[in-house]
């Protein structure tokens, strides 16, 4: 594998969020994108191929859950690992519907956002 950027990208209407994860990963050494909203969603992801997608739950228009399985339906961006994330307590059950790899709880600290990511892209 080369050692280009390893490339990241956010679904998120919080522009706080999408700013403080932008920040930390890029510190990183990733690439990040980031979009707040799941509009066209096959061509956003397709135009970058990245090697991890954070999912919020509550992402406009037609939210997380059926952003990640339309994903995950798409044999070009199926094996992409999607951490899913949401303040919502039964996040592991919303991540297990929408066929995600794993979640983050919201509000979440940086150590966690490494941590989940360092496991994904482990896999």
């Amino acid at each position: 594998m080369s050692t280009s950027h390893k490339k990241i990208v956010i679904f998120d209407d919080d522009e706080d969020i999408l700013s403080i994860c932008s920040y930390i990963l890029e510190e990183q050494g990733w690439e990040v994108h980031t979009f707040s909203d799941c509009n066209n969603i096959v061509e956003k992801v397709s135009g970058i191929l990245p090697d991890v997608i954070m999912m919020d739950n509550w992402i406009p228009d037609s939210g997380g859950i059926v952003a990640t399985q339309t994903l995950k339906k798409t044999d070009l961006l199926k094996d992409i690992p999607v951490i899913y994330f949401s303040a919502n307590s039964d996040i592991q059950i919303l991540a297990d519907h929408a066929g995600a790899q794993t979640f983050l709880a919201k509000p979440f600290d940086l150590e966690d956002l490494e941590k989940v990511i360092s496991t994904v892209i482990a896999a």
